[in-house]
């Protein structure tokens, strides 16, 4: 594996405490840097708190419930992915991943609309994700699903979707937009917060087949999502650094949780993520303070994780009924 870039010590210690919300490592369908339960020794070790366990394809509650056994000092969290796999916008899916204990639902992914429709070509010298050749393997074999989708024709959010958010709510799980276009997340955002859903995040809102503009986050933000700031897009050249500093900062701090998106074997190690991140935003200018709130509050309360003693006093109003 390649050489990469190490943490400094001041950079561990503000992100100790935190959930990395999204990653990607073994068992999985493709190659992967590290198994689970090595990745929970690795983040007992530097003081990290837990993960979510993403699978583009399979859902992951029972295996993070193996991890949480077998390495009860950090917090191995479940969740699952709307794709074609697990039957698409499947609310039977959802139910079953919210009674295991699952933590977070993405919407379609790999198989949405958007991704699929998406024409955008990767950047120059960008690292195309590892998922791409497994949907094209797919496809030669003639196992190409139809895309999955969120809202009718007409833009209406689907019954299949409403119920979906329903259960979501039901279980109070996060919901996670997936790689739906901006128009498609604003919509089911609104649906979510009609349904009771308590907490969102904005996925990757840099990522090539998204490309959601300054002014959608802020209207976002202010319905009260937090807006996904992934380690690996401007890493692997999908985005340049210096536009996801400026988004951060247009929309606030306070509105952003940091995730790694980290697993795949080209990439640093998966429990240096979030340090990394620390170390490339205090180098542009952010403050202890909005670091720590980015990366461990944000992410505490993105999983239903317990309030730190340092966490801000705050009030979201997500899916709250008046």
């Amino acid at each position: 594996m390649a050489d990469h870039p190490q943490p400094s010590g001041h950079a561990r210690d503000l992100v100790r405490g935190a959930y990395d919300v999204h990653i990607h490592v073994a068992p999985d369908v493709m190659r992967r840097r590290i198994d689970d339960i090595s990745l929970a020794d690795r983040f007992a070790a530097v003081g990290m708190a837990g993960f979510v366990l993403k699978s583009h394809y399979a859902p992951t509650a029972e295996r993070a419930e193996v991890v949480r056994r077998a390495r009860p000092g950090t917090d191995a969290l479940g969740a699952i992915t709307l794709n074609a796999s697990v039957g698409g916008m499947n609310p039977i899916a959802v139910e079953i991943a919210g009674r295991g204990g699952a933590k977070v639902v993405w919407l379609p992914t790999v198989d949405s609309a958007n991704q699929r429709e998406c024409q955008a070509s990767e950047p120059a010298g960008a690292t195309p994700p590892m998922w791409a050749q497994l949907q094209e393997d797919l496809r030669a074999a003639g196992m190409a699903a139809d895309p999955v989708d969120v809202l009718t024709p007409d833009g209406d959010v689907t019954r299949r979707t409403r119920q979906v958010l329903a259960l979501i709510a039901k279980h109070d799980m996060a919901l996670a937009t997936g790689h739906l276009h901006q128009d498609e997340s604003a919509r089911v955002v609104d649906a979510a917060v009609e349904e009771g859903v308590r907490r969102i995040v904005v996925t990757h809102p840099e990522f090539t087949s998204q490309r959601i503009g300054v002014e959608r986050q802020r209207e976002l933000a202010a319905r009260g999502a937090l807006l996904e700031r992934c380690f690996t897009t401007p890493h692997t050249g999908k985005v340049a650094w210096d536009v996801w500093f400026h988004n951060i900062r247009a929309t606030g701090p306070e509105h952003s949780v940091l995730s790694s998106d980290l697993g795949q074997p080209f990439n640093p190690p998966v429990e240096d993520g979030l340090a990394l991140c620390a170390d490339r935003l205090l180098a542009a200018g952010f403050s202890d303070d909005e670091i720590r709130v980015m990366a461990v509050h944000n992410s505490r309360w993105l999983v239903g994780a317990e309030a730190l003693a340092d966490a801000p006093a705050r009030e979201r109003t997500v899916g709250t009924r008046q």
